[in-house]
């Protein structure tokens, strides 16, 4: 059956673009012999990312050291990227920035009560909300078997916005004191971050289902060992992805507006939009979690230290330093005029339906050629979620690459609107300080060596066929620029 024509593809009777299988009949059985064979190649470890073991080393190190410098700088210095003044001054600056650490920085009680509160309030959620069933892609290290998921994280999310409403509405744990204690929450997240890695790599190996092991310890750690690890029906790599980082984010915007609202009588509409950006966020990931098990994070990356840590620490406590500055400084600072409001809230609006369409686009196509063609109806469904008729370039290997929808004109355009809404998160106070811009910062290198990843992966595992499709799909990024 022929695939049907899209202007950005050219001769719809290119053999390239010829469906050679019903699209809605199910895959795994399509994937070849020669698939097989490079699905086993891509499942051995065979060279080293990320600078090896030294380089994931200085990046286990780094990181932690940088999230607190910058909470320092953001909190105490009014956003400012401060320095020893001369070399007899480095020693006393190192002394007050562990002063900083050891007083508001330590992981006092209350700290290991909200966030340990959090950790497994969300896990029992989801061992016990009811949610959507949803079957992921086959597996190659589990001779193709789909896993299913219980996708709960809708419900979830409801039911922690209500627990949390009322707590606060009864003054059993007020929302503002969250942002007050930002750098005690961080240092325990830090500490479940690497602890959970550890646990989880002991776990893989002790168990015999570690994958892809390079055979040194600190690389292994960082990488991960465990592919598919689960707790029960409970999918830990899906739940810590959704429900720990976003909801965190969320209700940091949430408490900084409280803060906003008990000391000035009102929210700035810098505070409201973050709490719009991060709302949106955690909407989309919990309403569209049946569309998360296709997604590469949760196919093939393994659950190490990369993913927990920044899973757990990493995002919820790096990517909203806008709220922390608004919490800690007067609204002058970052006042926008009504034109720049408009601007700015139209942006987010924009970056966000191409961001949530795109993946949907992608997941319910990935669902299609599992034989799955009915989709779960959340709030909100937004228009051209799925591509009728969609035109696809079949592989050698049995898998089918999309070139209708977003994907015509762009490899990744999830990830440029996903890119262009971090942005804006910095981007809502202004110039005040650089440093609540380093999610977009630290955001495009990940993203462009995420990609660096897929595209030398796709091209390793689909060969002629990966060609064939950067001919059709000419553009990385943006359409007709790069």
């Amino acid at each position: 059956m022929a695939a049907g024509k899209s202007s950005a593809l050219g001769n719809a009777n290119d053999e390239s673009l010829r469906q050679r299988k019903p699209l809605n009949e199910p895959v795994g059985s399509y994937v070849t012999e020669h698939g097989r064979e490079m699905d086993k190649k891509l499942e051995q470890h065979e060279t080293y990312e990320f600078g090896g073991p030294w380089g994931v080393a200085a990046i286990m190190t780094g990181f932690p050291i940088l999230m607190y410098y910058l909470w320092i700088c953001l909190w105490f210095y009014d956003g400012k990227l401060v320095h020893p003044t001369s070399t007899e001054d480095i020693k006393p600056f190192l002394a007050r920035m562990w002063g900083h650490i050891a007083k508001d920085a330590s992981p006092n009680a209350y700290a290991w009560k909200v966030y340990s509160g959090n950790f497994f309030f969300q896990l029992f959620l989801a061992l016990v909300m009811p949610g959507y069933p949803q079957d992921g892609l086959p597996v190659p290290s589990l001779g193709y078997k789909t896993l299913h998921y219980n996708c709960n994280a809708l419900t979830s999310l409801y039911a922690t916005l209500i627990t949390s409403a009322l707590l606060h509405y009864y003054n059993i744990f007020r929302l503002t004191e969250i942002i007050d204690n930002y750098g005690h929450l961080m240092t325990v997240s830090m500490i479940y971050g690497f602890g959970v890695s550890l646990i989880t790599y002991l776990w893989a190996v002790m168990t015999g289902t570690a994958i892809r092991m390079s055979g040194n310890f600190f690389y292994d750690y960082f990488m991960g060992a465990a592919l598919n690890p689960r707790i029960g029906p409970v999918c830990l790599k899906m739940w810590a992805e959704v429900r720990i980082p976003w909801v965190t984010v969320f209700f940091l915007s949430v408490s900084g507006a409280c803060k906003q609202y008990e000391t000035l009588g009102y929210v700035t509409p810098n505070m409201a939009f973050m709490i719009l950006a991060t709302g949106l966020y955690i909407n989309a990931c919990a309403k569209g979690e049946e569309c998360i098990p296709q997604t590469w994070d949760i196919f093939y990356e393994k659950w190490g230290f990369m993913v927990i840590f920044w899973n757990l620490s990493g995002v919820p406590f790096s990517y909203v330093y806008s709220v922390v500055y608004m919490a800690s400084h007067d609204p002058s600072k970052y006042q926008f005029s009504t034109a720049g409001y408009v601007f700015i809230y139209t942006t987010i609006l924009v970056a966000y339906y191409i961001w949530d369409t795109a993946m949907a686009q992608k997941s319910h196509f990935k669902m299609q050629t599992q034989g799955i063609t009915e989709f779960r109806k959340t709030f909100p469904q937004l228009p051209w979620n799925t591509v009728k008729n969609p035109t696809f370039i079949q592989t050698a290997h049995g898998n089918r690459l999309l070139t209708s929808g977003f994907w015509a004109f762009s490899r990744k355009p999830n990830y440029v609107a996903d890119w262009t809404m971090s942005l804006t998160w910095g981007a809502i106070i202004g110039t005040a300080t650089i440093i609540p811009y380093f999610y977009s910062i630290f955001f495009i290198v990940v993203l462009l060596h995420r990609c660096t990843r897929d595209f030398e992966r796709c091209s390793r595992k689909y060969g002629k066929d990966w060609e064939r499709y950067c001919e059709v799909v000419k553009y990385k990024y943006i359409p007709y620029v790069y």
